[in-house]
């Protein structure tokens, strides 16, 4: 393909630099990247995918706005209120860069539709906030060796991995069993700071976008946490489980579970 000369202004930061240039701004304009939730992580990995032109964004979500979402989902605003959040969000993207197109699919996942959701798109990103979800999505792209990006928040920390089937870890390294419901608290429980959702979320897109560039190094086997009220980052090393139920040597989890993904209310 060849640019048009608004595409050379659009992308001309991305083009001067040498892990990018024009070869991998037409990598990410091929790219087709999947989004779980569009809360408070979807809103500014969708953003800044779109910004990156990302050339096909899918979303899926099954809310609608609420005034408490506007604190930290940057996708949303008092005039889309009571829409849904799949459709507000892909209003927003487009209006800001329309070489994008962005598939907005309004249901909750679950076993029965999440492979066939998944499976034109190149990487996925999870932005949900209940296990159910985390580990539905995990456990799918294990089995169709789809690269994952995941994000998590609560409170004034937040946390970002990424998983690539057959070279590290999975999400059921880091915990192999659910917790027990009620345990760990939601942001709607617990509170959470709204500008935390824009640094885990916007690490989440860089790792996507060196995913598709294929440079940089992608936090395989890699927790990394930051705490806002410190200002710190660590980084945790998760060694791979030869054990593990699903990427394992010899997996015990062959097919997905019947958990009930919910709202993506971060």
């Amino acid at each position: 393909m060849e640019f048009t000369e608004e595409q050379l202004q659009r992308y001309s930061r991305h083009i001067l630099l040498p892990e990018v240039g024009g070869k991998g701004q037409k990598k990410l304009l091929a790219a087709k990247v999947f989004i779980v939730g569009a809360g408070g992580l979807g809103c500014p990995v969708g953003y800044y995918l779109a910004a990156a032109g990302v050339g096909t964004i899918g979303i899926i979500d099954n809310d609608r706005v609420e005034i408490s979402n506007l604190q930290r989902q940057i996708a949303h605003s008092t005039k889309t209120l009571g829409m849904l959040k799949v459709e507000s969000a892909k209003a927003t993207f487009e209006a800001l860069n329309p070489d994008v197109n962005v598939i907005g699919i309004s249901e909750r996942l679950s076993k029965d539709t999440i492979m066939n959701l998944i499976k034109d798109y190149d990487i996925v990103v999870d932005g949900s906030d209940n296990f159910p979800t985390r580990y539905l999505v995990n456990d799918a792209c294990v089995m169709m060796k789809k690269p994952l990006v995941s994000g998590a928040i609560l409170k004034f920390e937040g946390q970002v991995t990424t998983v690539v089937p057959g070279e590290g870890h999975c999400y059921r390294c880091l915990f192999e069993e659910m917790p027990p419901a009620g345990l760990v608290p939601s942001c709607q429980e617990a509170g959470v700071i709204g500008a935390i959702t824009g640094v885990v979320g916007s690490l989440q897109a860089i790792e996507v976008i060196k995913l598709i560039l294929g440079k940089g190094d992608v936090l395989k086997n890699t927790l990394l946490i930051y705490d806002a009220l410190k200002t710190t980052f660590r980084r945790i090393k998760i060694p791979t489980n030869n054990e593990c139920p699903v990427c394992g040597e010899n997996p015990t989890i062959t097919g997905l579970q019947d958990y009930e993904a919910g709202y993506c209310r971060m």
